[in-house]
């Protein structure tokens, strides 16, 4: 046996979340991950108003708020059969776009950077050179020996008022750090310029959405801000989107380039074996065609193969979790009995989260997945990306089954579903030029029905199930990405995929796994995390604290 590992807690993510991991001559050799928040919204929805749900759901997160909205409301249109308007649909697209935009640049910055960026070691680094590299590198609106010394000057007061907040407890000047001085100042300025640009593109929400977090335009139907489409607000809306992607193209993409270009041997570190994704970013009414990322199913790493995915072959397994135990079940059969218990990672229960399978086979969702599915199926927009990628960094295409090709894919959609922006707003312009406000469809509320609304959202594939019985619900299931992502091991021991990922990841020093961070943080978990270090030689137990 090796030594177990626990972070106590990892930081940097949204909610519970426990990893641990054994550790022997260097390397992770097992892995658990346990979700430590019960979260019940289900039982809660139990005879309420269908049209309740979505107003419910998205309050599961405060980060990824307009993604349950919009999945629970197009679960109910199913379930009604409406159809909405062309105008509905592309403001949806819109709002969609704008939280990828949006979430991607704060997982990339805030969130996963510091996992590859030493910012103590920007202390060290020269402005000048920093000045002259950042010129070579991209077309940041920033830069120059004065503002990176400025930059500079600005840490050096940080780390000297000793008060580091989100900065402390790190792990600065690990050997796993590979970056030189002057690209960690370029890395730390970049950090800093993030944090304005996302908040701007927040706005984007509120233009169409009313607010943000938790958005109230989405209604059955449609949408209800007709009155919102004036010229004013849709030039609004275009300025801040080109701003945001401006910032993409020119800050975030070179960024993701230069770090990956110290860290090209993470791309055989971190990955996994299956693949879903819904897809999602409708752009006409024949879906799954028309979906601007595609739709499918990869097993085995095999492009070739790939098959569309199909909502009939999911189950949800608890025999690990948390719950009574049960047979696996599909969403619209799922039952939410919570039954709490020991933590027994080697042979019992030890999860709040379901284990969801695909087919019986644990996937990974995310852009990961979507930019699979996407090159698998030859979309030209990712295609051309990818292949364009891979060249620069001179690695192969065996490189993105990896935390390295996570953290690039999730860039790379970034650009894409940007792009794709513009063509949605000239549309919604067209629209509204030609005399075409229409928003929303009339429906009516059957005694009884079932429905399912399917969409891939930032962290991953989302899916909603609600049956409606006497005009209220009877059962209401959703799974989640990150109950893909980080759910445990199933009723057959097949680990999730997060716990297959960490296997094989090196940890240099116990007391520090940085590199453990850096898989569990490339599928950028919704649930807040605890990782132990256990020597079961001496049991003792380090409790580490990160940020």
């Amino acid at each position: 046996m090796g030594k177990r590992i626990t972070i106590d807690p990892i930081t940097r993510i949204e909610g519970h979340l426990r990893i641990e991991v054994e550790v022997a001559e260097g390397k992770v050799v097992n892995a658990w991950s346990s979700g430590q928040m019960f979260r019940g919204i289900e039982i809660i929805l139990k005879g309420r108003d269908p049209l309740d749900a979505p107003h419910f759901t998205q309050r599961s997160c405060g980060v990824c708020t307009y993604t349950h909205y919009l999945c629970s409301v197009r679960a109910i249109e199913d379930a009604v059969d409406v159809k909405i308007p062309d105008n509905a649909r592309i403001i949806r697209n819109l709002l969609h776009g704008a939280q990828f935009l949006h979430d991607h640049i704060i997982h990339f910055y805030h969130l996963h950077a510091l996992d590859w960026v030493d910012i103590v070691s920007a202390l060290k680094a020269d402005p000048a050179g920093t000045a002259k590299a950042a010129d070579n590198l991209s077309n940041a609106p920033h830069g120059g020996t004065r503002y990176f010394k400025n930059i500079q000057e600005r840490l050096q007061t940080f780390v000297d008022s000793g008060q580091l907040g989100p900065l402390n407890n790190a792990y600065w000047g690990h050997p796993a750090y590979k970056l030189p001085p002057e690209a960690n100042l370029m890395a730390s300025a970049h950090y800093l310029e993030a944090l304005r640009i996302q908040a701007r593109a927040a706005r984007m929400h509120a233009i169409f959405g009313g607010k943000n977090p938790h958005l109230q335009s989405l209604v059955v139907g449609g949408v209800t801000c007709v009155k919102d489409l004036t010229p004013d607000r849709i030039a609004e809306f275009l300025h801040i989107w080109k701003e945001t992607l401006d910032f993409v193209k020119n800050v975030y993409i070179p960024d993701l380039l230069a770090v990956a270009s110290f860290y090209k041997d993470w791309g055989a570190i971190g990955g996994t074996t299956n693949f879903l994704a819904w897809g999602d970013l409708p752009e006409g009414e024949k879906e799954p065609d028309s979906l601007f990322m595609p739709r499918g199913v990869i097993m085995n790493r095999n492009l070739a193969g790939m098959k569309m995915a199909k909502q009939e072959k999911v189950t949800e397994h608890v025999v690990r979790s948390w719950y009574e135990k049960d047979k696996a079940r599909h969403p619209f059969d799922g039952e939410t009995k919570p039954e709490h218990g020991e933590y027994k990672p080697d042979s019992g229960r030890y999860s709040w989260l379901k284990a969801p399978r695909y087919d019986n086979e644990p996937c990974e969702v995310g852009p990961l997945a979507r930019v699979l599915v996407a090159y698998g199926k030859g979309k030209q927009e990712i295609k051309d990306l990818v292949d364009s990628t891979l060249k620069k960094l001179d690695i192969p295409v065996a490189a993105l089954f990896s935390t390295l090709g996570r953290t690039a894919a999730r860039g790379l959609e970034t650009i894409a579903i940007g792009n794709a922006m513009e063509g949605w707003i000239n549309e919604l312009i067209e629209n509204i030029k030609n005399g075409n406000t229409k928003t929303y469809e009339p429906w009516e509320m059957p005694d009884k029905a079932v429905g399912c609304g399917l969409n891939d959202v930032a962290r991953g594939s989302l899916g909603h199930w609600i049956k409606i019985e006497n005009k209220k619900i009877k059962n209401y299931q959703y799974v989640v990405p990150s109950t893909w992502n980080l759910g445990p091991r199933c009723a057959k021991g097949k680990l999730g995929p997060v716990e297959e990922a960490l296997i094989g990841t090196p940890v240099a020093d116990p007391k520090r796994p940085l590199e453990v961070l850096r898989t569990v943080h490339s599928f950028d978990p919704c649930i807040a995390c605890a990782v132990h270090i256990i020597d079961p030689d001496s049991n003792e137990v380090y409790k580490i604290r990160v940020t």
